[in-house]
């Protein structure tokens, strides 16, 4: 990821187009790379040529998408994350940095429900939503950047959101809601602080994407794409292009900016 100074009117050094989605040389970390959006955006990483670090609490999962990347030509390791546990957070980076060194891409995309009212939630499952959904990501978003700040080197950190950031049904899942809005306001916050060290934060918040999550969810409350305007509910591929304009150099003057990738799902 070029880090360019550059005065206004000068532009003789960037190439014709200045939009390149190359991914040679990066080292990229995906947390909740289990199943679903993790599991897409591990795979699409790797094949835009980054070496790519696969992080779940599933040891076998992950050891099966490592070994379907490499069979694809592309390169990866597995660590095992538990997101509401700071010791295996900083274990996992480093972890990273021991297999293909500095990390210089995150895709902080580890989350859980919570499919309760507030008022049925106990304490633990609280505690455990909050660890997984937003101080588990903060925590690691600031080690990462720790160590891009002492490699002097420029990252890209892309936190996953939700639409239930935006809109809340009522339903259940308040605190998911709450989480989520969290995480984009902690990709506004720190998009500010980190950009003087050239490494850019930036969100998506994805609507009704095919996961293990969203199934557990069709499970408990029937088909929800009824209602929606495209009467469907998304391939985790339709985020491919918005992940990789975020990770790569197209993108190197766009920080602290969510991406809203609801399908129309959710009225602005």
């Amino acid at each position: 990821m070029p880090n360019r100074q550059k005065q206004a009117g000068n532009m003789t050094d960037y190439p014709l187009p200045y939009a390149s989605q190359d991914l040679t040389g990066q080292v990229a970390l995906v947390t909740g790379a289990t199943s679903g959006l993790g599991w897409r955006f591990s795979q699409v990483l790797a094949n835009a040529g980054a070496k790519v670090v696969v992080g779940g609490r599933r040891k076998e999962r992950l050891d099966e998408l490592v070994a379907l990347i490499q069979k694809n030509g592309g390169e990866a390791a597995a660590a095992t994350v538990d997101m509401t546990d700071s010791e295996s957070i900083i274990g996992f980076v480093e972890a990273g940095d021991k297999a293909f060194g500095t990390p210089t891409i995150l895709v902080n995309n580890a989350g859980i429900p919570d499919a309760q009212r507030a008022t049925k939630m106990p304490i633990d499952l609280i505690d455990r939503v909050f660890d997984t959904n937003l101080r588990g990501p903060f925590v690691l978003a600031t080690e990462v950047a720790r160590r891009l700040m002492d490699a002097k080197k420029p990252g890209r950190m892309v936190n996953i959101s939700s639409a239930a950031a935006f809109l809340y049904s009522g339903e259940g899942a308040a605190l998911y809601s709450v989480t989520k809005a969290g995480i984009v306001r902690m990709t506004e916050a720190l998009a500010v602080e980190w950009a003087r060290f050239n490494i850019n934060v930036n969100a998506i918040a994805p609507g009704a994407f095919q996961s293990e999550m969203m199934d557990g969810m069709l499970e408990r409350v029937g088909d929800i794409s009824k209602g929606m305007p495209r009467k469907r509910i998304c391939d985790p591929a339709l985020l491919d292009s918005s992940l990789l304009f975020l990770c790569s150099s197209a993108s190197e003057a766009v920080t602290g900016t969510v991406i809203r990738a609801d399908d129309g799902q959710n009225p602005r």
